[in-house]
């Protein structure tokens, strides 16, 4: 009879210490990255997760929400509550540029974001295709006037920093160079290398394994000076094309209403991460200058930087769409 009324009151008391442990049990953290599998972004992203598990000690998962260069993702993270299990990785893009050219990205950085920390900036570049001919910047523009001074340059996404520069070069040159946009690197690589596109303009981190397999060929990046991984290619300052200085960044963000004591941890188990040889080693090599920025050197770079093309993109008489 004992027993008999025993186990109910068993039965209840397991079930109330499982779900306690499973409410004590740590909780996953998501990075969501604005663009597909394939690309820069997602392998430094996974790069970054997988060294930021070990020093949150938690899992940590890759999400990819791509689409409308970033701005899916960033709708995402808008959503999702402040709890400390969603990041968003991403670069100037989406943060800084999205909310200069479009009039309702669904978002606003300012309000809707908090900055937690950065740990790299890098450059974007102009490469040419296997089947170009070019094998430099000056090539590049003479094969273009070869075929009546019509071209079609690949980038990443709509209204970007690749999409002015592109607008730039032909406007210098007096060449009808028009963009080609694409959802991200990845799809645009692939065109890249099947020879459906002359040339494209990303980041170094989606061309550098290709031109260093040969497959393509970097002819000219962005900054004020020549990077240690692409000591050979020049910047486009060096050859007359100036304005293209400031550098690009990476950096994780958090939606408002995040703890201080929450972007503390993030950041300093970053800070740890980046730290390490391997992964410093590899972002290194993928063409990234590592350096970690506190969420103070982050929201400032992010703002000077949004500060800075907003001038280029009025100069080029550009409209919020």
């Amino acid at each position: 009879m004992a027993t008999h009324f025993l186990r109910p009151v068993l039965a209840l008391v397991l079930v109330l210490f499982c779900n306690l442990a499973l409410a004590q049990a740590p909780r996953p953290v998501r990075i969501l990255v604005g663009f597909p599998p394939g690309g820069g972004t997602d392998a430094i992203a996974r790069a970054v997760a997988d060294r930021l598990k070990d020093e949150l000690g938690v899992p940590v998962v890759v999400e990819n929400r791509p689409g409308a260069g970033g701005q899916i993702a960033a709708q995402t993270l808008k959503a999702s509550p402040p709890d400390g299990t969603t990041f968003f990785i991403s670069h100037d893009h989406t943060i800084s540029i999205l909310p200069l050219v479009m009039k309702n990205p669904g978002f606003d950085p300012a309000q809707d974001f908090v900055p937690v920390a950065g740990f790299a900036t890098f450059v974007n570049g102009l490469a040419v295709s296997g089947g170009t001919p070019a094998r430099s910047y000056a090539e590049f523009l003479a094969w273009v006037k070869g075929r009546g001074g019509k071209a079609t340059v690949g980038i990443p996404a709509p209204a970007s920093v690749p999409e002015f520069l592109v607008k730039v070069i032909g406007e210098r040159n007096k060449l009808d160079i028009v963009s080609a946009a694409y959802r991200g690197g990845a799809p645009m690589m692939a065109d890249m290398l099947g020879n459906q596109i002359p040339a494209g303009v990303g980041s170094v981190p989606d061309f550098i394994e290709y031109h260093r397999a040969g497959k393509l060929r970097m002819v000219a990046v962005i900054g004020t000076a020549r990077q240690a991984t692409l000591p050979d290619v020049p910047t486009f300052a060096e050859l007359g094309l100036s304005g293209f200085e400031d550098l690009p960044f990476y950096g994780f963000f958090a939606p408002a209403g995040t703890s201080p004591q929450v972007i503390e941890q993030f950041s300093a188990a970053l800070s740890r991460a980046i730290a390490q040889p391997e992964l410093r080693e590899r972002l290194t090599n993928w063409g990234l200058t590592v350096g970690f920025m506190n969420q103070a050197q982050l929201t400032a770079r992010e703002r000077a930087y949004s500060q800075s093309w907003a001038r280029i993109i009025r100069a080029s008489g550009f409209q919020p769409q």
